[in-house]
């Protein structure tokens, strides 16, 4: 992904300035980061599957079908 594309400065880029105080806000890759844990795939190169479609559909049906049986108390 080239690096002057808008998208990859939001996944990579870090914002500048003061923070407001209190707890920091959870950011979007952090959110991917702990929902791959909790499917047991915390340690895969997520950005790298990124790039293909097929196979980062696949992964993103499965963290969903997971998260909607937690939800419902299925397991």
């Amino acid at each position: 992904m080239d690096e002057e594309r808008g998208v990859y400065r939001v996944l990579v880029g870090k914002p500048e300035g003061m923070r407001p105080m209190g707890r920091p806000r959870g950011r979007w890759v952090d959110n991917i980061k702990m929902d791959l844990q909790e499917v047991g795939c915390g340690c895969m190169d997520w950005i790298g599957l990124t790039q293909d479609r097929d196979r980062w559909r696949t992964l993103v049906c499965a963290v969903m079908k997971f998260g909607f049986r937690e939800m419902r108390g299925i397991s």
